[in-house]
């Protein structure tokens, strides 16, 4: 029983080294490029999001307010 699941876990390594060497890797650059891309991206949407939660954040609490407060 042991002896197959170590032959099975062995074919599987020798199909994933078999399929790893198939891809085509990006470059240095290539990786460079999408890492900063991927960052500034991420950058961006994290201040959008956080302008856009300040704004509702307001106005439900001017609304709460019944409006007697200014925004």
């Amino acid at each position: 029983m042991q002896v197959a699941v170590v032959e099975r876990v062995k074919g599987f390594a020798q199909e994933v080294l078999a399929e790893f060497r198939k891809v085509t890797w990006p470059s240095r650059q290539e990786l460079v490029n999408s890492t900063v891309v991927v960052i500034v991206v991420t950058v961006v949407l994290a201040l959008f999001l956080g302008a856009v939660d300040i704004v509702l954040a307001r106005a439900v609490e001017w609304v709460l307010s019944g409006g007697r407060k200014g925004i």
